[in-house]
């Protein structure tokens, strides 16, 4: 009969503890009988564990269960001074701010348009500045999406070359926590992966369309970064008889659709879909080749992943263009047959996975500075 592994009861305590606190990172405030079944440990274990969290001002009473027959049980909660996140989604235009607990709730919200001439940094950490004052909470950790390239060591590579790091080493010292940066479009499909249309897939292509056509590459449930965070840069994919380069859906692209049938060059694609959608022809015309362009790049990433599905987010989840995307791809299903759904986020998909992304932070951090804290006290 096999033996359970001994070890040191420091060790056992704190994997009871990073059990318990995940639990309640997850789920919110529940009673010791929820946190038994959720965990699977006795009562004695949690009764041991709550003890140690209560000693550390990590947990606090969060009222009685009344919802359940018997006596009330008294819930407990982590303490909601304890710490919070902030999820940042920067885009070419402006940047919102997402104050979070570790339970994933919103505690605050700031969003704002970069000024002409201003530092983004600056204005983020305005932003943030204006979400902590009303939250009596320590910031321990950032989460930032952005657009452009994202190298493994946080630095960006954008239209404006790479920054070596500046951005996050700059954002990091201002908020004075660590912060991560990230891909706009793969926190989007991390989002899809996590809650949204994607959940239930093994592998899918994220397809975002907003100042330019990105995606996000998940494989066997895991998101696919690639070696220098270039993964999902398909607006760059070779298109006939597109230039080596060229991009295939931006807004300089569809500006130039405009020109070529006679529609406002400075209207937004959102514009000219909606347009289409009122029967114009010169718009549909317009989106008809802007889904033929996208499934092209779906066709491309499909031969050589062969992802279960493609998602279209942001913009080209718009219903006009999900129906030329539709159109054209029913043209070429009998050599290359695509699946194509729709995002569950829209255009909110980047920050809802930046949200999703700095709670799993915080409730790492919270671990790591509460556990050795709880132990010392415990010796």
């Amino acid at each position: 009969m096999a033996r359970p592994i001994a070890g040191p009861q420091t060790l056992l305590r704190s994997l009871n503890g990073r059990a318990i606190l995940e639990t309640l990172g997850r789920r919110g405030p529940l009673t010791r009988s929820e946190l038994m079944a959720e965990t699977g440990l006795s009562r004695t274990a949690v009764t041991q564990v709550l003890r140690m969290l209560e000693s550390a001002g990590a947990v606090a009473p969060a009222g009685l269960d009344t919802d359940t027959r018997g006596p009330a049980a008294s819930r407990v909660a982590l303490h909601p001074r304890l710490g919070v996140a902030v999820a940042v989604h920067v885009d070419h235009h402006a940047a919102h701010v997402v104050l979070v607990d570790p339970t994933g709730a919103v505690r605050a919200e700031a969003h704002g348009a970069f000024p002409p001439h201003g530092d983004r940094v600056d204005h983020i950490v305005d932003l943030v500045g204006r979400c902590r004052a009303l939250v009596a909470a320590p910031l321990l950790v950032a989460v930032v999406g952005v657009p452009g390239i994202v190298t493994a060591d946080g630095g960006i590579r954008d239209d404006q070359g790479p920054d070596g790091g500046a951005f996050r080493s700059a954002l990091a010292a201002r908020l004075d926590c660590p912060v991560r940066v990230e891909n706009d479009v793969n926190l989007a499909a991390l989002a899809e992966l996590t809650s949204g249309t994607g959940a239930e897939l093994s592998s899918f292509a994220l397809l975002l369309f907003d100042d330019a056509l990105g995606g996000g590459i998940v494989i066997d449930g895991t998101l696919h970064r690639g070696f220098s965070g270039v993964a999902g840069e398909v607006m760059y994919v070779p298109q006939t008889p597109l230039p080596i380069g060229a991009p295939v859906l931006s807004e300089e692209v569809v500006a130039d659709l405009a020109l070529a049938h006679g529609r406002p060059v400075d209207a937004a694609a959102a514009e000219h879909l909606d347009a289409a959608a009122a029967g114009d022809p010169a718009a549909l015309a317009m989106a008809a080749e802007m889904g033929r362009r996208i499934v092209l790049v779906a066709g491309t990433v499909g031969l050589v992943l062969d992802p279960e599905a493609f998602i279209l987010g942001g913009t080209a989840a718009h219903p006009v263009l999900v129906d030329a995307v539709e159109r054209v791809a029913a043209e070429y299903a009998a050599q290359l047959p695509l699946r194509f759904l729709v995002s569950s986020f829209g255009p909110e998909a980047p920050l809802v996975g930046a949200v999703g992304e700095a709670s799993s932070a915080l409730r790492v951090a919270l671990f790591n500075s509460i556990l050795p804290a709880s132990d010392r006290r415990s010796r």
